[in-house]
């Protein structure tokens, strides 16, 4: 299992990742070694100091009290260790049940009072919030010693806690306010980015942040307005040079018709009919179908309405595979695809037998499959299939027709939404035409 497979997908996440795991590791470490040092050994001290003073106090007594001796050590436990003692005579100490678990500081006392005690004792612990009890057999009575529970159970443990936890949430939302202002312009550059692969227009967007982001953002504005301005150029060249060979084409075309038919007034119309073609076919690869509005469709039923245009003059020989169920919407120029899908299934019909068309989703993408069973392309030609004005013999020739735009204006098309147009070997043996476009 892959550790990419666990971290956080987007950069917001990896970034409060990369802050709050060093900070979480630094206060586990300090918290394990205040307990495992600072806490242990105050405890210890504490519960040894206690002991101690239980244990001078007893003996100072004695073993058999009488009234003076408790009365000296009464006085003595009041104003040296602040402890309330009683002594009652004639009795018999007895063990109580223990009914909990000892926490780890009554257990080091509990270790310390053996260790100083010579006399039976009991301890008691839980029978009041502020007071410890500890009995002692002495004499023919019990001596009942009473101390403050802060003299054992320290505090400082958890203040400790609370401001490690306290100071720790602090400081996440302070993170958290912080990596939001950073990776908002990152957001914003990588929105327009998107709209501007998606063929839409990409608004300004006012430059902050980091400088390197900064520097990203004004260099991808810089680029859009060069590629917006290299778009107009090209459709508005093709443009004039279209208008400019329409009009000679024309005049010919009239001097045809004025002539007397032969077979050479015959083939030079049908040169200007290709040339007419050819021309049109430049003019689309030009303008990229750009001047349409995107508009949200379903690509599913774009894909069916194409295969149901094709299956009466096709029977049999064009099939659709596509798994039950709802396909999400996609923003798309609808006629563009339209155009784009319906020429990718027509050349496949005119090369093969039969083909194949399966859509389905893989992770975050529409994926298209157009199989045929014809003669195919060669592997290593498949890049150069779809560069513009490209044409391979063995599948295009005038007599098949083609300008070597079909699967360029295709491509652009694709790419214009965001997608990807590539060339596979197909299992049904002749060309695969793999289609993805981003949900």
């Amino acid at each position: 299992m892959r550790l990419r497979t666990y971290l956080p997908k987007t950069l917001f996440g990896r970034m409060l990742a990369i802050i709050l795991v060093p900070m979480i590791l630094v206060q586990v470490i300090t918290v394990f070694i205040f307990y495992e040092r600072h806490w242990d050994t105050v405890t210890r001290y504490m519960a040894s100091s206690l002991a101690s003073e239980i244990s001078l106090l007893v003996d100072e007594i004695g073993a058999t009290p009488d009234n003076s001796s408790l009365e000296l050590g009464t006085k003595k436990a009041k104003q040296y260790f602040n402890f309330a003692i009683t002594f009652e005579p004639e009795a018999i100490l007895t063990q109580p049940p223990q009914l909990h678990s000892p926490s780890y500081a009554e257990s080091i006392f509990r270790k310390s009072l053996e260790a100083r005690l010579t006399y039976p004792w009991a301890l008691d612990v839980i029978s009041h919030d502020d007071w410890i009890f500890v009995d002692v057999q002495i004499g023919d009575g019990i001596l009942h010693v009473a101390a403050g529970k802060k003299r054992l159970f320290s505090s400082t443990s958890w203040t400790f806690l609370g401001w490690t936890i306290s100071t720790s949430i602090l400081l996440f939302f302070v993170a958290l306010g912080f990596l939001r202002g950073q990776v908002r312009p990152i957001h914003r550059l990588a929105n327009a980015a998107r709209q501007l692969g998606l063929g839409r227009t990409a608004e300004d967007f006012r430059l902050e942040g980091a400088k390197e982001i900064r520097l990203a953002g004004r260099a991808f504005q810089a680029m859009r307005h060069r590629i917006n301005r290299q778009m107009n150029e090209r459709t508005s060249m093709l443009a004039g040079v279209s208008h400019d060979l329409r009009t000679p084409l024309t005049r010919m075309r009239l001097n045809i018709a004025l002539a007397d038919p032969s077979s050479d007034v015959k083939a030079i119309d049908q040169d200007i009919e290709e040339m007419e073609q050819m021309i049109e076919g430049y003019l689309s690869f030009a303008r990229g179908e750009g001047a349409e509005t995107a508009r949200e469709a379903r690509f599913d039923k774009i894909i069916r309405q194409i295969v149901e245009s094709y299956s009466g003059a096709h029977p049999g020989r064009l099939r659709l595979i596509m798994p039950a169920g709802e396909f999400p919407p996609l923003e798309m120029r609808v006629q563009a695809i339209r155009r784009a899908i319906d020429n990718l299934v027509s050349n496949a019909l005119r090369y093969a037998g039969s083909a194949e068309l399966r859509l389905k989703i893989v992770e975050d993408e529409m994926v298209l499959f157009i199989d045929d069973d014809g003669p195919g392309i060669d592997p290593e030609h498949y890049a150069e299939a779809i560069k513009p004005f490209i044409r391979l013999e063995t599948s295009r020739n005038k007599q098949t027709g083609g300008t070597g735009l079909g699967l360029s204006i295709a491509s652009d098309v694709i790419l214009s939404h965001g997608g990807e147009l590539t060339l596979h070997k197909s299992p049904l043996g002749g060309l695969r035409i793999l289609v993805k476009l981003p949900i």
